[in-house]
């Protein structure tokens, strides 16, 4: 089926975001994280004034794409196919949206993408062009990858192609048995309605098969070509993607797909049919996208919060049951923060974990039991087991929270510039009997040594917790106005720290090595005594800015004379 476009708006419809809710994690805690029933929407779901974007009558192809596709259309004639070339999905919905879009599939009706492709060399060769390398993806089911695809490169950008299919599901599986299928077939096997476009390069129109692509894009809404859920109980993984669709472009879910989405058979299938790598991949789009918020409190709302985030079982303390809630409360004050001091704090991979890090605040200081009996925080199980990102994400986030704490106890100091009781328990270290300036100047550097250039992910995260005397029930401009104090203190203990001129203290290099050191001690071997009187050093150095290597070694000398 063909269509024209008309130029009427489409609606977004956005949730709002209610500010702070932040008193520290100290709930009355029950022994599980049980969902019974369908709770009502979170107050972020609620509607405002939704804003409009404009859908396009056609589509406009920029210089670079009517080469790629004028050259196909010349395969296509020299060869007499008779190959109908259409682009599919996201491509066409950016387009219509007005967006620029790079990433071009090309959907096939009666070949292979590797064939085509090949057709594509033999005529580069007889036209006298360079013929193109032509890579093969091939089939993947365990990384949603269910059918094979050949890309290659025309005028400077990577093509895809594959063949229209059709999808049948076993029950007990999200992985399909695929068969050449129409393009009607292939659209309503899509996950969205607005995914499940194409444009003909052969006809130069856009199709809408499912007959409601482009209506749901005009009325900006998220809605699935057949029933929500049979298509998420055949692939559980659409859920997520249509939680991050409707996020990254402020659309509404449609009340039958947040039913179906929520109801205990799809739970159940995402828990069961889906991959955590792909579980945490859709997340780390959630969060990395430009409406992270939305997409979690989606995510709660749905009840989706304790399968994506699975937790180990006999976690200490307990988790109670609207931790998921205090959760998105955290990282709404999170993003909303960023958003006032400025985006541009941050680069993308600090960011990220900064939103990381507020979601999973209130599981700073919970653990569980892992190999050995050993005591591992909860949040390194969620982002290494539960979602599947890197080891270096969890340790991360980890590091984020321990800093936090330490932050914490440090902020008061910085503010009043008193002295005031540290626990050299809480921090691990044997702090040196120093005055009160030299003191701050050595907790602050140390900590920054810790936690690097993350310093400023971790102040940050702490101004969420301190100070803690919010109180969450006033209204939007109290909230606003407390937000603005969080923001000062970020300012103020960041100014500290440049004045301090700690901003990039792990670049200290020790005044004395490990040789000199064990000449002072008189130690004929280095060790554990060694690597103390390292750590001392370091101490010492932030304490004394200007000093220099023999007035180090004059005072080892002295304190070693002292203990003796």
């Amino acid at each position: 089926m063909q269509i024209a476009l008309n130029s009427n708006h489409c609606l977004y419809r956005c949730p709002t975001h209610r500010l702070l809710q932040l008193q520290p994690f100290l709930l009355p805690c029950s022994t599980a994280f049980r969902f019974p029933t369908l709770r009502p929407l979170h107050c972020r779901s609620m509607v405002l004034s939704p804003p409009s974007v404009q859908v396009r009558d056609s589509i406009d192809l920029t210089p670079k794409e009517t080469q790629i596709f004028q050259k196909l259309l010349q395969v296509v004639r020299h060869f007499s196919l008779r190959t109908q070339l259409r682009v599919a999905g996201g491509w066409v919905r950016d387009k219509l949206l007005g967006k620029e879009c790079y990433d071009i599939d090309i959907a096939l009706d009666d070949m292979l993408g590797r064939e085509f492709c090949e057709k594509v060399n033999d005529y580069l060769s007889c036209t006298g062009e360079e013929k193109q390398g032509i890579g093969v993806i091939q089939c993947n089911p365990d990384q949603s990858k269910h059918l094979e695809t050949a890309r290659m490169r025309l005028f400077d950008e990577w093509i895809d192609f594959v063949n229209l299919r059709s999808e049948d599901y076993s029950e007990n599986s999200r992985i399909p048995t695929m068969r050449f299928g129409t393009a009607e077939e292939d659209a309503y096997r899509r996950d969205l309605t607005i995914n499940s476009l194409f444009y003909n390069i052969n006809t130069s129109s856009v199709e809408d098969f499912t007959g409601r692509g482009i209506e749901d894009l005009k009325s900006g809404k998220i809605a699935t070509p057949l029933p929500p859920k049979d298509t998420f109980l055949d692939d559980p993984l659409r859920v997520l993607r249509a939680i991050r669709f409707g996020a990254r472009f402020g659309f509404i879910l449609d009340e039958e797909l947040k039913l179906a989405a929520g109801c205990d058979d799809v739970r159940a299938a995402i828990a069961d049919k889906i991959s955590r790598e792909r579980i945490g991949h859709e997340i780390d789009l959630m969060i990395s996208g430009n409406e992270p918020v939305k997409a979690m409190t989606y995510i709660c709302d749905l009840l989706l919060f304790p399968i994506v985030f699975s937790l180990p079982p006999d976690v200490k303390p307990a988790i109670s049951e609207e931790c998921d809630r205090l959760c998105i409360d955290y990282i709404d004050a999170g993003w909303n923060l960023i958003q006032l001091i400025g985006s541009s704090t941050f680069n993308d991979e600090q960011r990220r974990l900064y939103l990381y890090a507020s979601l999973f605040l209130p599981f700073r200081k919970t653990l569980y039991k892992g190999g050995k009996a050993r005591k591992i925080p909860v949040v390194n199980h969620i982002i290494r087991n539960a979602l599947k990102l890197r080891a270096s994400d969890a340790d991360m986030v980890v590091s984020i929270h321990c800093a936090v704490e330490k932050f914490i106890s440090l902020i008061p100091f910085i503010e009043s510039s008193e002295s005031i009781q540290i626990s050299e328990a809480e921090w691990g270290i044997e702090i040196l009997d120093l005055p009160v300036t030299s003191k701050l100047r050595i907790l602050t550097g140390l900590l920054l040594r810790e936690i690097k250039g993350f310093w400023r992910v971790a102040l940050m995260a702490s101004t969420l917790l301190y100070p803690d005397d919010i109180n969450h029930t006033q209204d939007i401009s109290k909230n606003n106005f407390q937000l603005d104090k969080r923001r000062k203190v970020f300012e103020m203990v960041e100014n500290a720290i440049v004045r301090l001129g700690l901003e990039e203290v792990w670049e200290l290099k020790p005044l004395v090595n490990g040789k000199d050191i064990m000449n002072v001690l008189q130690l004929k071997s280095g060790g554990p005594l060694v690597r103390d009187w390292q750590q001392k050093q370091i101490q010492w150095q932030l304490a004394h800015p200007s000093g220099t290597a023999e007035e180090c070694l004059d005072w080892m000398r002295q304190k070693r004379a002292k203990r003796e």
